[in-house]
């Protein structure tokens, strides 16, 4: 993202406090016309630096227990697993990686008892193979 104009990444900061904040009111915001940030926007989806608009619920910002698991798949099911896991409410990211395991998911629960029966869920999931859980703690950066 080095090679963003500062009105792109103007836009990209309006849009990370708040992904639903319609063309009209980014424009006055930012002191742009209407078309200047549809168009900026377009071009932003387009080329891939705007990948999704989403939302963050009080319970996922909130949540009192944060975990990563790594998750070892049986490659011929990695898409289900993948789209099954999407579909965990609880998991706040999800990524693909390399070495030993397959996939790498930020959790977020409510509590310990919330976190288990996600845990279970995802174990539970045809083509999950293994995997290992690490609660986080502490931030400490």
């Amino acid at each position: 993202m080095a090679d963003l104009a500062e009105t792109d990444r103007q836009i990209l900061a309006a849009l990370t406090e708040n992904a639903r904040l319609p063309v009209k009111a980014l424009a006055e915001r930012l002191g742009l016309s209407r078309t200047t940030v549809a168009a900026r926007l377009d071009r932003l989806v387009a080329g891939g630096v705007i990948r999704k608009f989403t939302i963050v619920t009080r319970s996922q910002e909130a949540a009192a227990v944060r975990a990563v698991m790594m998750v070892e798949l049986q490659g011929s099911l990695s898409r289900a697993v993948i789209r099954q896991m999407r579909a965990i409410p609880e998991i706040a990211t999800l990524h693909s990686t390399n070495g030993a395991w397959d996939l790498v998911a930020e959790i977020r629960a409510e509590d310990l008892r919330d976190f288990d029966r996600v845990l279970r869920v995802i174990r539970e999931i045809p083509g999950v193979l293994n995997s290992e859980t690490s609660l986080l703690l502490d931030s400490v950066l």
